[in-house]
């Protein structure tokens, strides 16, 4: 067995409790603690809204049977019962339903595609970030590319904002109404 005969960085210590357990944020998500203190969530670097990119399409095909069931149930009872009223009511009734799935897709996509654009703006403030055990702070060693110790709600507010999804926190998300303090952002 060989060791590499180069010196390993220091692990960083956490400048706020001088914590020496400290792990980068992407070995904090699933980490040790990482599900009872729901780290995954805290620490996300994204929404993850796109999951695996299958929604539009199972959206699509949930809308279409929809609006087969219903409005054209609806339509075959009209025409069944020589009655213009239901053949009309069950047209109209699936065409808005396929309206409406079809909004719906478009928006997930939307949603999907500022997920793919924001991630490596995120990741400028993600990647660098570590996660002290000892007082839950997120910090960058080093100060760059920001600085200070951060809350994790504050952390993910200012990744989001960074990522420029920001608006897709939900509410009752603390990140959402998350204050980052002066003098975090290293103006350059």
């Amino acid at each position: 067995m060989t060791t590499d005969p180069r010196p390993q960085p220091p692990n960083p210590t956490c400048p706020r409790c001088g914590g020496a357990e400290v792990r980068t944020v992407e070995q904090a998500q699933s980490g040790k603690g990482a599900l009872t203190k729901n780290l995954g969530t805290r620490l996300a670097k994204g929404p993850q809204n796109s999951g695996g990119g299958g929604d539009g399409c199972m959206h699509f095909a949930e809308g279409l049977v929809l609006s087969l069931m219903f409005g054209g149930g609806l339509a075959y009872t009209g025409v069944e019962k020589d009655n213009q009223l239901y053949t009309i009511g069950g047209v109209v009734l699936g065409l808005l339903i396929l309206a409406a799935t079809i909004a719906v897709v478009r928006s997930d996509g939307r949603d999907k595609d500022a997920e793919t654009s924001g991630e490596m703006l995120a990741n400028e403030y993600w990647l660098p970030a570590h996660y002290c055990y000892d007082c839950e702070g997120v910090f960058c060693p080093g100060g760059t590319p920001w600085q200070g110790v951060l809350t994790t709600e504050q952390f993910k507010k200012l990744v989001w904002r960074q990522g420029r999804y920001d608006r897709q926190l939900q509410p009752g998300d603390k990140a959402k109404d998350a204050e980052i303090p002066p003098g975090t952002l290293i103006e350059g």
